[in-house]
C-alpha cells in the first residue's frame, strides 16, 4: 500500500537567469513499512525533500500526499498540527530541548499536541532505545549517541505515519551510527514504521530497502535493494 506520494514536487530558489533549482520536478511513491535512503552529493536536494515531504516547507510546484492526504492543501495552522502528528524528524544534530530530561523530550510532541501520553508505549521505546536508566538526565549528561537515541524516541513517540532522518549518523563515530542504524531498522520491524533517511554514508544505504539517487535536483536512479 502507497503511503507517501510525490508528484512533480518543485521547489525554486530566486529568479530567471539565476534560479535555483533545489528539487526539480520529482514524483515517486513509498509503500508503507518501506526503509528508502536517500544518496547524493551535497547541495544535490536531498535535505530540500525532506523537508518539503515532511511539510516543513512548502513547493514552488507540486503534490505531495500522505495517507492519501493532500498535504499542502491545509492553511499553516493544520499544517503544524499534521507534521506533530504524522511526521517523525530526526535530524544530525539531534534539536533536544536542553532544560528537559529525556522522557521530557521524548513526550513533548504529545503534550504541545494536547494528548496524554502514552505510557505504555514510552515505556516500551525507553527500554528498546536502551533509555531507562537514562530518563531523567538532561541532555548535556548524555552522549551524543543517546542523544540521537532520545530525538529517535521523540520521533517515534506519536506513531507517526512516517519517519524523516537527515544525516542521523552525521554527528557519530562509526560504533554509535552502527548501533542507531540498527535502531532504526529495529523501529522499522517492529512498528513497521516507513521510513526515508539521507545519508552520505554507503553502508547506511545499503541496509535500506531501497536507494534514491539525486543529482541536481532530480532523482536520477531507483534501485530496489530487497
Amino acid at each position: 500500500m502507497v503511503i507517501l506520494r510525490a508528484e512533480h514536487l518543485s521547489r525554486w530558489y530566486g529568479e530567471e537567469p539565476n534560479v535555483v533549482r533545489a528539487v526539480d520536478d520529482v514524483s515517486f511513491s513509498v509503500e508503507k513499512g518501506q526503509m528508502v535512503a536517500v544518496v547524493g552529493a551535497s547541495g544535490s536536494g536531498k535535505s530540500t525533500l525532506l523537508h518539503l515531504l515532511g511539510g516543513v516547507d512548502r513547493p514552488t510546484a507540486g503534490q505531495v500526499f500522505l495517507e492519501e492526504q493532500d498535504v499542502f492543501a491545509q492553511n499553516d495552522d493544520r499544517l503544524a498540527i499534521f507534521r506533530r502528528r504524522q511526521v517523525g524528524l530526526i535530524y544530525q544534530f539531534y534539536n533536544l530541548i536542553p532544560v528537559l530530561n529525556v522522557r521530557e523530550n521524548m513526550t513533548l510532541p504529545a503534550l504541545l499536541d494536547g494528548r496524554r501520553v502514552d505510557e505504555e508505549r514510552l515505556e516500551n521505546l525507553l527500554e528498546t532505545l536502551g533509555l531507562k536508566a537514562r530518563e531523567t538526565h538532561l541532555p548535556g549528561q548524555l552522549s551524543g549517541g543517546q542523544q540521537q537515541r532520545v530525538s529517535i524516541g521523540r520521533a517515534l513517540m506519536n506513531a507517526p505515519a512516517v519517519i524523516l532522518a537527515d544525516e542521523p549518523t552525521g554527528n557519530l563515530d562509526s560504533r554509535n551510527s552502527q548501533e542507531i542504524v540498527e535502531l532504526l531498522k529495529c523501529s522499522n520491524r517492529e512498528y513497521n514504521q516507513t521510513m526515508l533517511i539521507i545519508t552520505h554514508d554507503e553502508s547506511v544505504a545499503l541496509q535500506a530497502d531501497r536507494i534514491l539517487t539525486m543529482e541536481d535536483g532530480r532523482i536520477i536512479r531507483d534501485e530496489v535493494i530487497r
